[in-house]
């Protein structure tokens, strides 16, 4: 006789890394056609904090060019 064995469903938090300018640089890499300039990077970083998942890096690297200017340098 075989015994039913209960199947367990592991959910799994998805990994977080550092929100670094390289990470940042390669993500807009591998997601645009075009590099983004040392102020949106400076942006990405502050607004994701140290660590982020790769979806959120992502998702903020894409809205960054669709922002207005005023909202992501800051002022001197």
């Amino acid at each position: 006789m075989k015994k039913a064995t209960a199947e367990k469903t592991v959910t799994r938090k998805p990994a977080k890394i550092s929100v670094s300018e390289l990470n940042v640089r390669k993500a807009a890499a591998r997601l645009m056609s075009a590099k983004l300039v040392s102020v949106e990077i400076a942006y990405v970083q502050r607004v994701l904090g140290n660590t982020a998942t790769q979806e959120q890096i992502d998702e903020r690297v894409l809205a960054v060019r669709r922002l207005p200017w005023a909202d992501i340098a800051i002022p001197d």
